[in-house]
């Protein structure tokens, strides 16, 4: 997969082998993944995109790269030490006028947006954060992403924890009531996709 699909610049390589010296490199997107993702954008011709959940900025970083050069994304994360490092990498890959980080709990920048009128004016939501709020941002995103826009769910596989039913850890049981409520809910159309950790597609009907 990755010798005869990835394209991976040398800003992305750099970002993702530092990342993977640090303690929570876990958390890091795999770079197939990135790039499917980059190509999602491409696809749809996304212009505003959210993210809840940023670490070291290599998931934001495919995504601003692949957006036209008047798209905005907005970063949610809490860590100025790990946004740290993003910066840097935004800044040298000439995408950090694109990108606008929102240092704060993700919930509170999510209903910012929506009541400064933000409800239909996105085109795509990259959720890969604290798992137990994964329903919570999922509500407000539905309302932020337009008819037709795309919200991405990453670790939706979790391991393969999600299928172990003697697996109860409080993360997991958050994962499977997303993926539960995902499966019956009409609003959106619907693919898990078996890369990475298992990213979820869900597009707004």
């Amino acid at each position: 997969l990755l010798e005869h699909s990835l394209r991976e610049s040398d800003v992305k390589r750099r970002l993702r082998e530092l990342t993977a010296s640090l303690e929570w490199s876990g958390m890091q997107i795999a770079p197939e993944q990135g790039q499917f993702m980059a190509l999602l954008v491409e696809l749809s011709g996304a212009r505003r995109i959210v993210e809840i959940g940023t670490f070291t900025g290599y998931s934001a970083l495919c995504l601003a790269e692949a957006m036209p050069a008047d798209g905005t994304l907005i970063c949610c994360d809490l860590s100025e030490e790990w946004t740290g490092i993003a910066r840097g990498f935004w800044r040298e890959a000439g995408v950090e006028e694109r990108i606008d980080l929102r240092l704060a709990p993700a919930l509170e920048t999510l209903d910012a947006l929506l009541a400064q009128g933000g409800e239909g004016r996105f085109d795509m939501a990259f959720i890969d954060a604290d798992k137990g709020n994964y329903t919570r941002y999922f509500d407000r995103c539905l309302t932020l992403v337009r008819p037709g826009g795309l919200i991405l769910f990453d670790n939706t596989l979790w391991d393969g924890r999600v299928a172990d039913p003697q697996d109860q850890d409080e993360d997991t049981r958050a994962i499977r009531a997303l993926n539960d409520r995902l499966l019956g809910d009409r609003r959106v159309t619907l693919s898990l996709v078996p890369i990475g950790d298992g990213l979820t597609l869900a597009r707004k009907r």
